[in-house]
């Protein structure tokens, strides 16, 4: 695990030199200096080996406080040692600010602790062991904190969660564990309608027993079980549910051929789509795998989409023929619901019948009406295709998510003062503050907000000058607000540009991606014989950027 700070001062020992005493003792400033850098010093001076074991030994040790410091020897005068101490006072205390965290408290807010108004703040950032539970290791680090108030945390200090990405991820996979029932449900019900209650609880049954084994297979290749792999299982059940529908639907299409419910018709019914099935399931086998060889960071990602969703295809083949076959003689229907089933299936098939003739037989019997129809089905074919071209329709990696956050990363002129940063991230703060759906806005002056997946990428961390600076925008969770969040990140950018330009501040509105990051939407790398000629391609682009929509 780890964890870091960002924001407040760090402690520093401060010696303020009183020049007339060094003048009487007759000791010089490089002398005081030279002593208080070797006593702050550690060094190795070899090994001991004692007793079957093998010691480093270290000479010296860190100062540790201002009485560490005062009382080091600068020299001796009538027989009697010179302190630090009698030559300078020794001042512990925080350091020069570097940086500047506040806290504002939005129109959403309704949290127990008072509103702040840029209050000054202190992010504690806290990050998981690999393999271990996000959820969990997230109530636990709150359930502690509770227990340090009134101890550890004095009252007049309050605690406000501003990121918990357990409680997301909780979210995310118990709203798709929910979709994964409602697709067992909608493909169960479908089943009843069409085969009756039986088929559908042998499909119901099976279900999970895949889904099941599924996981367990997971385990094994040290697959974890996350918003990825869950909706590898909600896209697998429409396709694994196929092998079990084929088989029981052929054998009771064979009990009443024979007439009777017997166990060798039962196989033999297994044996006669045996070969289909198995040719149907290892052709969407082929189909998924190529995602698997997906390079770069997607890879990775998309892996268990593949990898489980063949798994799960071929432990459905291994139930339709072993573990479908059996159930469906233990949950037998009657010969004669059979047959009823059979009529009613007959009757629906006619009026299908009757309405597709009533489609197609106009069109192939008369030639105009068809010239006619392939004209249409051109036009609407080249129709879609200028959707493309007319960006009628965006073409993206993945859908915009809709989370309870996005950053404003803010870049000042190269050299500009850490006080001048602050007031124009405090005016883009004051604005966002005016958002009804802003629960609160952390600001980061001089420093980066504690970094996600995304910041990883982009080498957030390194943003530590003057002249940089993030927001940290919380919203209200997308259940409490009818905007999603990149509708309200769009609308915010609107509000800030024209202040941030008016400042002379160049802004990002940055969302979480539902995805792997990138380093930026749009990267251009120039190559060119010399620096001269790269650099003044890279200004004529930077020029052409700047005047496309929404750069």
């Amino acid at each position: 695990s780890q964890s870091f700070i960002v924001g407040g001062r760090s402690e520093q020992i401060g010696i303020e030199v009183y020049p007339e005493r060094l003048s009487g003792y007759g000791v010089s400033v490089g002398q005081l200096a030279k002593t208080i850098k070797n006593a702050n010093s550690e060094r190795s001076t070899g090994y001991v080996e004692t007793s079957g074991e093998n010691f480093k030994i270290y000479t010296g040790s860190f100062l540790k406080n201002a009485e560490d410091v005062k009382r080091l020897v600068i020299g001796v005068r009538n027989d009697s040692p010179i302190y630090v101490g009698d030559v300078a006072q020794v001042i512990e205390g925080p350091g020069e600010t570097r940086n500047l965290v506040q806290y504002f408290t939005g129109p959403a807010y309704s949290a127990d602790t008072p509103k702040a108004k840029g209050a000054p703040a202190v992010t504690i950032a806290i990050a998981k062991k690999h393999g271990t539970n996000g959820v969990a290791v997230a109530e636990d680090i709150l359930a502690q904190v509770e227990t340090l108030k009134g101890r550890v945390i004095p009252d007049n200090i309050y605690v406000s969660v501003t990121r918990n990405y357990g409680d997301t991820a909780n979210e995310k996979v118990n709203e798709l564990l929910l979709k994964l029932f409602i697709a067992t449900g909608a493909v169960t019900a479908l089943i009843w309608i069409s085969l009756g209650i039986r088929a559908a609880l042998v499909v119901l049954i099976v279900i999970p027993v895949v889904i099941l084994v599924t996981v367990f297979a997971a385990w094994i290749m040290d697959f974890t079980i996350d918003r990825v792999s869950l909706f590898a299982l909600i896209f697998s059940i429409g396709i694994l549910v196929d092998d079990a529908i084929v088989v029981v639907e052929n054998i009771y299409r064979r009990w009443l051929i024979k007439g009777e419910v017997d166990t060798r018709t039962s196989v033999d019914a297994v044996r006669e789509v045996g070969n289909p099935t198995i040719l149907a399931t290892f052709t969407v086998i082929a189909a998924l795998l190529p995602m698997g060889f997906v390079s770069g960071m997607m890879g990775p990602y998309m892996a268990p989409i593949p990898v489980l969703g063949s798994v799960a295809m071929l432990f459905s083949l291994f139930a339709a023929f072993i573990f479908t076959p059996w159930l469906t003689q233990r949950i037998r229907p009657s010969l004669e619901s059979l047959k009823k089933a059979q009529e009613k299936e007959h009757r629906q098939s006619v009026r299908i019948e009757n309405f597709f003739r009533w489609i197609l037989l106009p069109l192939i019997e008369n030639r105009s009406r068809a010239r006619k129809f392939k004209l249409i089905m051109y036009a609407v074919l080249f129709a879609s295709f200028a959707l493309f071209y007319t960006t009628g329709v965006t073409v993206k990696m993945m859908p915009l998510d809709n989370k309870p956050e996005f950053n404003v990363v803010v870049n000042m002129n190269d050299g500009t003062a850490l006080p001048v940063t602050a007031n124009v991230i405090q005016r883009l703060s004051e604005k966002l503050l005016k958002i009804p759906e802003v629960k609160a806005v952390q600001t980061y002056s001089g420093t980066a907000s504690p970094f996600n997946f995304n910041g990883l990428v982009r080498h957030y961390y390194l943003r530590q000058k003057p002249w940089m600076g993030d927001i940290q925008v919380q919203l209200l969770n997308k259940g409490d607000r009818d905007r999603s969040s990149h509708e309200i990140a769009v609308a915010a950018r609107k509000v800030l540009a024209p202040i941030a330009k008016k400042m002379g501040a160049r802004i990002q509105i940055v969302e979480m991606p539902p995805g792997p990051p990138v380093l930026q939407t749009v990267v251009a790398e120039i190559y060119g014989p010399d620096a001269d000629t790269r650099r003044q391609v890279a200004t004529d682009l930077t020029k052409i950027f700047k005047k496309a929509d929404g750069v």
